[in-house]
């Protein structure tokens, strides 16, 4: 299983902050995006952090997930 957490105006807009994705063998961060996105466009145009297993990740990062692996999306934070 794949653990997938949603923070802030993120979680907000999909009604959830974690939700859990089956394993495949090949599975990237970007393929459990486009998934998600595909339902829940508003909710991932806000996306502008992504993170898997605790280290911040960008489109260049592409090896293949780990079974058990961690996912975070979540927006950029402001604060005053």
């Amino acid at each position: 299983m794949i653990r997938v957490l949603f923070f802030g105006p993120v979680a907000e807009r999909i009604g959830m902050s974690q939700l859990e994705m089956d394993y495949r063998p090949g599975l990237r961060w970007q393929d459990i995006r486009d998934e998600l996105r595909a339902r829940h466009h508003e909710a991932f145009e806000l996306v502008s952090i992504v993170a898997v297993d605790g280290k911040r990740v960008d489109e260049r990062d592409t090896p293949p997930l780990a079974d058990e692996a961690e996912v975070v999306f979540m927006s950029a934070f402001s604060g005053g």
